[in-house]
């Protein structure tokens, strides 16, 4: 059974079209590091598979007990005190810009500007690094979102540099995604830095609320010691990426060295930079209960966000989550292929920890949804990345771990899956 549509695609960005020219080599150190026994949580629907979880003797996943903590352990009032304590210590008295918020205008991004803005008095400057592909609805939510009354810098990075940075990314450690993480997460530092702003706040700290790296959850702000652990897949970032491209001549010399500016982007500021600014960059889902379906509707009650028009993504059941980007729904894939779990895995998790749906009809969802190809678009990700099909397939297959996969009459399946 071919899962894959019938598109023929010819290469358009200079990179030979031919298996030959696939890299073999495989640098996610994450994969090396799954259990060999595949179980479930006993109260969601995330697997042991996921990078870093930890689970109890009773099988509970590290994000139900910290979702438990959050309804019956943490002090929410007390946490809105150190938050607006911390607001009070930063808030400019001349509107000038006193708090970066990074985000695609999407609901997270929207719930926390508007938050800082319109309920705490703050003055926000948004950053925005592009996706790599915008599709209709992310752009118009961004420019909702701005016309909602917030500043905004979106900063696109070279075409053709990031798509052969998206490229290498995707054969070395089976996510294009990769660069692009880097840079939305370095590039606000960046213009904290420029802008002379010491306080930036991302939404939610994710391996708390979604699972794995259980000491971060009760810290309110990042240090900037854990990225390479936690971000980059055990690996050096960007420059990995670089020194790779080089080594199999994706990149030239000349290349790289003419890039510099941008490429600094993908790169945390540097560590006196950061000392002199004293730059603090916090969670918000810190100091409030994180619950990802009420900031849509806040979101699209105060920013104008719309969902999905298609009714839900491809991969998952949700309308609200992931929309700007047409390569999103292959971020997801890969994640699946990788580790077994895929989008709807973790949105019908986070929606039984938040109450909204019940563990059985997660494991419908997720037996229905996770996995599913991301067809819609995939003509123009192969073209983005200069890939044929074959390419891509071979791409895929080599990053599917034995555990976890075995074939039957000639279709790839899951030796286990959720129950």
């Amino acid at each position: 059974m071919n899962i894959f549509p019938d598109y023929k695609i010819s290469n358009t960005y200079g990179i030979k079209g031919v298996l030959e020219m696939v890299i073999e080599e495989v640098l996610d150190r994450q994969i090396d590091e799954q259990p060999k026994e595949v179980f479930y949580c006993t109260k969601c629907v995330n697997s042991n598979q996921r990078p870093r979880m930890r689970f109890d003797e009773n099988g509970v996943c590290d994000a139900c007990q910290y979702a438990w903590e959050k309804e019956h352990v943490i002090d929410w009032k007390s946490r809105e005190d150190e938050l607006r304590a911390l607001l009070d210590k930063y808030r400019s008295k001349d509107g000038s810009y006193d708090v970066i918020v990074p985000g695609s205008g999407g609901k997270d991004s929207c719930y926390v500007s508007h938050q800082l803005k319109n309920v705490y008095g703050m003055h926000p400057l948004t950053v925005t690094w592009t996706p790599h592909l915008y599709t209709d609805i992310g752009w118009r939510n961004l420019q909702s979102f701005i016309s909602s009354g917030f500043d905004n810098i979106l900063y696109s990075p070279s075409g053709v540099l990031h798509r052969k940075i998206s490229r290498i990314a995707l054969e070395l450690l089976g996510d294009a995604f990769e660069g692009w993480s880097y840079g939305s997460r370095a590039f606000p530092l960046h213009m904290a830095v420029k802008f002379g702003i010491p306080l930036v706040f991302y939404g939610e700290n994710q391996p708390a609320e979604y699972g794995g790296s259980v000491e971060l959850k009760n810290r309110s702000h990042d240090t900037f010691t854990d990225w390479g652990k936690v971000s980059y897949k055990g690996q050096k970032g960007i420059d990995t990426l670089i020194e790779k491209g080089l080594g199999y001549d994706r990149f030239t010399k000349e290349e790289v060295e003419g890039n510099a500016s941008t490429l600094a982007f993908y790169k945390l500021p540097s560590s006196e930079n950061l000392k002199n600014l004293k730059l603090e960059s916090h969670w918000f889902s810190y100091y409030t209960k994180w619950i990802p379906q009420d900031n849509y509707y806040y979101a699209k009650r105060f920013c104008g966000f719309e969902p999905n028009p298609e009714g839900r993504s491809e991969g998952t059941h949700s309308e609200y989550a992931s929309l700007d980007d047409k390569t999103d729904g292959f971020h997801f894939y890969l994640q699946f292929i990788k580790f077994g779990f895929g989008r709807c895995t973790s949105e019908a998790a986070m929606e039984i920890r938040c109450g909204h749906i019940t563990r059985e009809e997660g494991v419908a969802f997720v037996r229905k949804y996770d996995g599913e190809f991301p067809g819609k678009y995939f003509k123009e990700y192969l073209e983005y990345l200069d890939l044929t099909e074959d390419e891509f397939r071979h791409i895929v297959d080599k990053f599917r771990a034995p555990h976890l996969w075995e074939k039957v009459n000639d279709e790839w399946k899951l030796k286990r899956r959720v129950e």
